[in-house]
């Protein structure tokens, strides 16, 4: 079985986890939006007391805030050159476990706005993307990744790019009108 280390950062929860195989050997989050710096080295720190070495890594690839997402997949990536193990991305919002066939999932994008995707089967059929929250219909708001849906869907699918979905706040000062 493969031992899997999986950071998300997408959310306002930075989640860590350790999973062999089936089995979760460590799964913790810390909340706050603005921490995740400091929160996934902790809790990757801690999850490597219970095996120091992990096969992979799965990181959540969002859709999420700019500086949230960069600061986990950063450390994802790093973290697997440093130890030469594949890494392997996924949509968030993928990994939200709904126990229904078809559903609309959404996470708070902030400025008054949700990241969403809608699902069909358990399969994605429209999203990710960003509306207004009277934009969407029948959404699920206020659930979190889950680490074992990382896992499993890591099997079936590799993300290979960040899923920013607004341009950045900061550009360069040539590009501002």
């Amino acid at each position: 079985m493969t031992i899997s280390l999986v950071i998300d950062t997408a959310t306002s929860r930075t989640v860590v986890g350790l999973v062999n195989g089936d089995q979760v050997l460590f799964e913790k989050f810390h909340e706050g939006a603005t921490d995740h710096g400091r929160a996934v080295s902790d809790l990757v720190s801690q999850a490597l007391l219970n095996n120091p070495n992990p096969e992979e890594v799965i990181v959540g690839m969002g859709p999420g805030p700019f500086t949230g997402l960069r600061v986990g997949i950063a450390f994802a990536q790093s973290f697997a050159l440093a130890r030469e193990i594949p890494l392997k991305g996924i949509c968030s919002l993928d990994a939200i476990h709904i126990d229904k066939s078809d559903y609309t999932v959404a996470i708070d994008a902030r400025r008054k706005e949700i990241y969403w995707a809608r699902y069909s089967g358990g399969v994605r059929v429209e999203g990710p993307a960003v509306n207004k929250p009277d934009e969407v219909a029948d959404y699920i708001l206020g659930r979190h990744p889950a680490i074992g849906e990382f896992v499993r869907l890591s099997k079936l699918t590799n993300e290979p790019a960040p899923l920013y979905l607004r341009r950045p706040d900061a550009v360069p000062t040539a590009e501002r009108s």
